[in-house]
């Protein structure tokens, strides 16, 4: 079951969930409150442009940021929503050159990263699944999520994506109880610095799981569920999380991998680890 990969219709749809800079008119580094103690360069509002943010859109301290500890910059995906909505939603305008938009496509940038992060979750949910029925209602999902995301940004704002979001945490949940097993009848969800090296958690339930600082080297996770966790500084050196579902790049990124790490074939290695 979990060694499925994401039908092939969907692949450039998957594609499209993956964050590309280069297509995108710098929105996260403008559009979102950040706190120096997060690892962001400064405390800044929300609407204002971070002080390294180039004309251009690039940062000016981009190939720095790993020795400058700017581990908040590093960490953050925006799962694809910043392209969409430079490309897609605002064409031929910009937060800069057109100033009287800007909340405008900030608040859009929000809501399409929120769309995108659910679809990222029910793309996995659909190759994680054998329940055809269950299969049928994930489709569906997605479909709704991508007929959103298509419309023009005025009725993008006027989304109410609530009720669709309580239907994809329906999802995940039922899926997620399918998949995992676990044997903590008290249900822990703390395990802040919590030491598993070598452990067998195959299976092993860690959704929205508070894994700061956790240790997993050399964990057995096959199947292991990490959707929503934590994982600021969780220690996945030398650990195979290749069969592990519901992981982001988001939080790959916070995490502390190494060479050895082996990862799901939908996230890409940090260029911030080093390769030892």
């Amino acid at each position: 079951m979990f060694k499925k990969m994401i039908d092939r219709k969907y692949s450039g749809l998957e594609d499209r969930l993956k964050i590309d800079c280069e297509k995108c008119s710098g929105l996260c580094c403008v559009a979102l409150y950040c706190m120096k103690t997060d690892g962001f360069p400064a405390n800044k509002e929300a609407g204002v442009p971070c002080q390294y943010l180039r004309t251009n859109f690039r940062c000016d301290i981009h190939a720095k940021l790993g020795s400058k500890n700017m581990r908040g910059c590093l960490a953050y995906d925006c799962f694809g929503a910043g392209q969409k909505v430079t490309q897609n939603c605002f064409p031929k305008v910009d937060w800069k050159s057109s100033p009287n938009l800007a909340n405008g496509i900030f608040l859009v940038f929000q809501i399409v990263f929120q769309l995108h992060q659910m679809e990222w979750y029910l793309l996995e949910a659909l190759s994680l699944t054998p329940d055809e029925h269950l299969k049928t209602d994930i489709e569906s999902l997605i479909s709704e999520n991508e007929r959103m995301t298509s419309l023009p940004s005025d009725e993008i704002l006027h989304l109410n994506i609530e009720d669709y979001r309580s239907d994809v945490n329906r999802i995940l949940k039922q899926l997620s109880e399918m998949i995992t097993v676990s044997s903590d009848k008290k249900n822990r969800k703390d395990y802040f610095g919590h030491n598993f090296k070598h452990a067998n958690l195959d299976r092993k339930d860690f959704s929205m799981a508070l894994l700061i600082a956790a240790n997993f080297e050399g964990c057995s996770l096959h199947g292991a569920n990490f959707l929503g966790a934590d994982m600021r500084d969780t220690n996945i050196k030398n650990t195979d999380l290749s069969s592990s579902v519901f992981l982001t790049q988001m939080q790959i990124n916070s995490a502390k991998g190494n060479a050895n790490t082996k990862l799901p074939y939908r996230i890409s290695r940090p260029i911030s680890w080093q390769e030892k």
